[in-house]
């Protein structure tokens, strides 16, 4: 299949209120020859990364408890989310981020992670590409409680879960997060703990 060619003909912002809602007119010439005009609306919130901790030695990940309100809207009774920590890259390469998010999310300070791929979460609809890292955590780098920025309204409870604990928590549904579930299968692929 050869790229297509597009042209956009129309963008207008919908929304610029947290991040910004566009709605683009654009045409697109198909396999056939044919030419199409079609409209869909993106959700541009910048791109992100997320880091999932681990210790070889416990056996242990450390991940991420936080009311999450589109989960709460689309029928998550407590619109409480477990996660692995993640945050947008506001300027700041995927590797910086994930250290950054890592320590005010989890109290943990991390300098050496490991990039494992990219992938976009939900390409239908938002233009987000998101950075997956993994890290290894000793007790010893802990710094702080963890908990987010009070500033931006977070309040993240950290937990430190046993691996095998964390991979039942998929099977019953108490993870429903998908990059966190990617991680997690990640290093069940990868015999890492």
């Amino acid at each position: 299949m050869q790229k297509p060619h597009v042209s956009i003909e129309k963008t207008e912002i919908l929304s610029d209120n947290w991040y910004t809602l566009k709605k683009v007119t654009f045409t697109i010439k198909k396999e056939n020859g044919d030419t199409e005009t079609q409209s869909r609306e993106a959700y541009d919130r910048g791109n992100g990364a997320v880091v999932l901790l681990y210790n070889t030695h416990s056996k242990n990940v450390i991940i991420t408890k936080q009311f999450r309100l589109p989960t709460y809207i689309n029928g998550n009774p407590t619109g409480m989310l477990i996660e692995a920590c993640a945050g947008l890259l506001d300027n700041d390469n995927p590797e910086d981020c994930v250290k950054r998010e890592a320590e005010e999310e989890t109290g943990y300070k991390i300098s050496k992670v490991e990039k494992i791929f990219e992938a976009y979460m939900s390409p239908g609809s938002v233009t987000e590409i998101l950075h997956f890292f993994i890290a290894e955590y000793s007790d010893d780098m802990k710094i702080n409680d963890g908990g987010g920025l009070e500033d931006e309204g977070e309040n993240i409870e950290v937990l430190q879960l046993p691996f095998d604990e964390t991979l039942s928590m998929i099977d019953n549904g108490e993870i429903k997060d998908a990059k966190t579930i990617m991680l997690l299968q990640h290093l069940r692929l990868k015999n890492i703990l």
